[in-house]
């Protein structure tokens, strides 16, 4: 005859205490990405538009515009730089 098998109670696993949440940015970080982002949307507005209202009329002067060619995409690459610094900026030691 077979042996039936015995069951043994299941054996409590400790797990590790659950470390609180902590957030992945601090306060100082999304401030700073709230600025880049800003910053890029101010660069695409200012790119926007040059439309004619007369489709068969070329006007270089609206579409190669100094605010058009140079500063909004200095805006724009500005803000990409603000985000980069705003997602390594490390965090402040914390005094205990």
């Amino acid at each position: 005859m077979a042996k039936e098998a015995v069951k043994k109670p299941a054996e409590t696993v400790k797990k590790p205490a659950a470390k609180p949440f902590a957030p992945l940015f601090e306060a100082g970080n999304i401030q700073w990405m709230i600025i880049g982002v800003v910053v890029i949307v101010l660069g695409l507005l200012l790119m926007a538009g040059g439309k004619s209202t007369d489709p068969n009329v070329f006007n270089p002067s609206e579409i190669y515009s100094i605010r058009r060619v140079t500063i909004a995409p200095i805006l724009v690459v500005g803000g990409l730089v603000i985000e980069i610094f705003a997602i390594m900026k490390k965090p402040k030691a914390k005094k205990a």
